[in-house]
């Protein structure tokens, strides 16, 4: 079967925030819930709208739980919390 080729690599990303202009976050600032020093980390939109993983702090070492949240317009909301 013939599958034609996206013109634009990046039609995903408009399909996935169609009320934003096409980009989505890729940094946000946490503050780290156990010695307080803000931080930007990276996020991905292509990990979807609703993520959570485990990240150490860069200051710290100490592990979060990083809560990932991406509106219709491709900003993100992001919360770190102590790991379990």
């Amino acid at each position: 079967m013939f599958m034609p080729r996206e013109s634009d690599p990046h039609r995903w990303l408009e399909d996935a925030f169609p009320e934003g202009d096409g980009t989505a976050d890729t940094a946000a600032t946490v503050v780290c819930p156990y010695c307080g020093e803000a931080n930007e980390i990276a996020v991905d939109p292509g990990g979807g709208a609703r993520q959570e993983y485990v990240e150490d702090c860069p200051v710290c070492c100490q592990p979060w739980t990083v809560r990932v949240r991406y509106d219709a317009a491709g900003q993100v909301t992001v919360e770190v919390e102590p790991a379990a």
